[in-house]
């Protein structure tokens, strides 16, 4: 009695189904991937090669290199290399491509060259979400995540990199001649001449490499945010949470729709921080949805007035957090929000029950701010507890009632901050999960923002087929 489960003999013979197309089930996702390129107007999008020439070498149509990618990012294949080699031993491949194998370098090619019509086709995608009406609820999450880029921490300078790395030259330099002075004192001898070559060499190699730095040193004066990538010029050193240091990355900003998770709005920075992202992330999620109006969650990390006065302006509503970056309450003062601000007299009153009338107009960075303060600071019997100066001022900005009006809404909803954490980070570990330890492969912003907009396209079809399955798609696809 055989005890395992055995295979045929290789050299058997089989009769295989005479179709490819017996091999790919009709719930198969690659036919959504078929449907959904052959519904698409490449010519109208911009992809270059729709119209063959009338001489040459015949080319490959778009729609066949466009079905590949994306049949390899829903795979997890991204590399032209492995979709070369999975076009020739691949069943599903083979039945979509009708068993073409292109070159690696022109499939490679073909995502170098097509790079916006690639991201249109992305935004084409969540049009359809539109129509299926996915986007119901109008709500959306915005967040922004590092990105590893193509490039090391060691190839990637800034002015306090290259300071540091100075002053470790030197030190290095004056070690090695303190050695040299040492080897001069001992008497002759081949193992003597053979020290001092050595240390000859690397304080050579030392000054070639201060040269390099002062070089270097001197460009970064006349680039933006004073920082130099060797291998990919656009990647940044960026601080990231929860780990010692840093790493050279993009800053991928998205806004996740709240109900369903599909990514509505997605855009690639170099950027460091999200502060100045939230209301052009805001209106692309408006006008990708095609609202009036949008309900917008975010972190603290977006937190700033006029990014949320431009939102206020645009009709989206915005809930998140303001960051605490007063020094009063680790003084054991009261902060801001102790002083409560009555409108109808255009007053501050403080814990003291004093009025706070206003007294001055300043402008900081470009903020129009009211100054308000009170005579009676002097007699207050909790004045320790408020200032150690005259009088304590408080600042209101022309536009405060409109951050008012946002911490208000997170008041009285403070689970939305659970629900941009619930909506938001899935997406991105997701991606993160189907990309690898590299991340992305692809230099510059405008290539890197290709590679991203193939992954947000295969997120999406995914979650659209979880939520509504293959069949109904693929007839929302024919019909539109």
């Amino acid at each position: 009695m055989k005890r395992f489960v055995e295979g045929e003999d290789r050299s058997q013979s089989t009769l295989f189904p005479e179709q490819l197309d017996d091999y790919v089930g009709e719930d198969n996702p690659v036919r959504v991937v078929d449907v959904f390129v052959d519904e698409l107007d490449l010519g109208g999008i911009g992809f270059a090669g729709v119209d063959p020439r009338a001489t040459g070498r015949p080319s490959y149509h778009p729609s066949i290199l466009l079905k590949l990618y994306i049949y390899g990012y829903l795979n997890r294949v991204q590399s032209s290399r492995r979709l070369e080699r999975e076009a020739g031993r691949n069943v599903e491949v083979m039945w979509l491509t009708g068993r073409l194998v292109p070159d690696h370098k022109t499939i490679a090619n073909f995502r170098k060259d097509n790079g916006p019509a690639i991201r249109k086709v992305c935004a084409q995608f969540v049009g359809l979400c539109r129509q299926l009406n996915l986007f119901a609820d109008a709500s959306v999450a915005i967040d922004g995540s590092k990105f590893k880029a193509v490039n090391t921490r060691d190839k990637n300078f800034t002015r306090g990199k290259v300071k540091r790395r100075m002053e470790q030259i030197e030190e290095s330099v004056d070690r090695y001649l303190h050695q040299l002075d040492s080897a001069d004192r001992q008497e002759p001898s081949r193992a003597r001449t053979m020290t001092t070559d050595r240390l000859n060499d690397k304080i050579a190699k030392l000054k070639d490499e201060m040269e390099r730095l002062e070089h270097l040193e001197v460009q970064m004066l006349g680039i933006p945010g004073q920082q130099i990538s060797l291998t990919d010029p656009d990647a940044r050193s960026m601080a990231t949470s929860g780990r010692g240091s840093g790493m050279v990355a993009y800053n991928v900003q998205s806004a996740v729709d709240t109900k369903h998770h599909l990514i509505v709005a997605h855009e690639v920075t170099n950027s460091g921080s999200d502060r100045s992202q939230l209301s052009a992330m805001a209106k692309q999620a408006k006008a990708a949805i095609e609202t009036n109006k949008l309900e917008v969650v975010a972190d603290r990390g977006y937190f700033k007035s006029e990014e949320i006065l431009a939102c206020d302006e645009a009709n989206i509503t915005v809930t998140l957090p303001k960051p605490h970056t007063s020094n009063s309450k680790a003084k054991g003062h009261f902060v801001k929000q102790d002083f409560r601000y009555v409108s109808e007299d255009d007053v501050y009153l403080c814990p003291a029950g004093e009025h706070l009338t206003r007294h001055a107009k300043t402008m900081e960075r470009g903020l129009t701010l009211y100054r308000y303060w009170t005579s009676n600071c002097q007699n207050c019997k909790i004045k320790d507890k408020c200032t150690t100066g005259k009088e304590r001022r408080v600042n209101r900005w022309e536009h405060e009632h409109v951050l008012e009006a946002v911490q208000q809404r997170l008041d009285e909803n403070p689970q939305k901050m659970r629900q941009r954490r619930e909506t938001v980070e899935h997406p991105f570990g997701t991606i993160k999960c189907w990309m690898g330890y590299t991340h992305f492969q692809m230099k510059t912003l405008k290539r890197v923002g290709t590679e991203m907009a193939l992954h947000v396209l295969a997120y999406n079809i995914k979650r659209v087929i979880n939520i509504i399955g293959i069949g109904p798609l693929m007839a929302a696809m024919k019909a539109g």
